[in-house]
């Protein structure tokens, strides 16, 4: 059974870096996760930025929506699996599934459970949303809350989770 590592923080805290050093103490070659949708060139460069972040060892599955379905055969022989990030994936299939939490939170349990089939450890990078201002439409709310549901799912089956405030990791459990 691999293990899973769930790490959360705000816009800029320092969280993909963080989950990129740890990742990158696994041997072998490692797999980024990108759920991103390439919109615009403000996204576009952050995505290069990215890239260029990491090394050759790096090995990219782009999914926006079906990580239980297209993992598995990424991530064989792999040292380490990196997605990130769940914000993104889950804003996916959040306008996928027309705004419905119940079928997000179905593929959401679904990466958890297969998390514990897989043999590579899983690192996941979220957003933290609700230590901010509560958004003033409803949309943003219903998304807000959505995404705190998903990051106490992810934190409570994982193995470890973290914290970064800041650029300073805080170990959650």
């Amino acid at each position: 059974m691999a293990r899973m590592i769930y790490i959360t923080g705000g816009a800029r805290s320092g969280k993909s870096s963080y989950a990129q050093q740890l990742v990158e103490q696994h041997q072998g070659d490692l797999l980024y996760i990108a759920p991103a949708r390439v919109e615009g060139d403000e996204m576009a460069t952050r995505i290069e930025l990215h890239r260029q972040a990491r090394g050759e060892r790096w090995q990219l599955l782009e999914e926006q929506l079906w990580l239980a379905e297209r993992l598995p055969d990424a991530a064989a022989g792999k040292g380490a699996l990196l997605l990130d990030c769940v914000t993104l994936w889950v804003t996916n299939l959040f306008f996928h599934f027309d705004e419905q939490s119940g079928p997000v939170l179905a593929e959401v349990d679904r990466l958890i459970e297969l998390a514990w089939q897989l043999d590579e450890p899983l690192y996941l990078v979220s957003n933290e949303l609700g230590s901010g201002i509560v958004p003033e439409n409803r949309l943003a709310r219903k998304f807000r809350d959505l995404a705190g549901i998903v990051n106490q799912r992810l934190a409570a089956a994982a193995d470890e989770a973290w914290l970064v405030v800041s650029g300073l990791p805080v170990k959650l459990k």
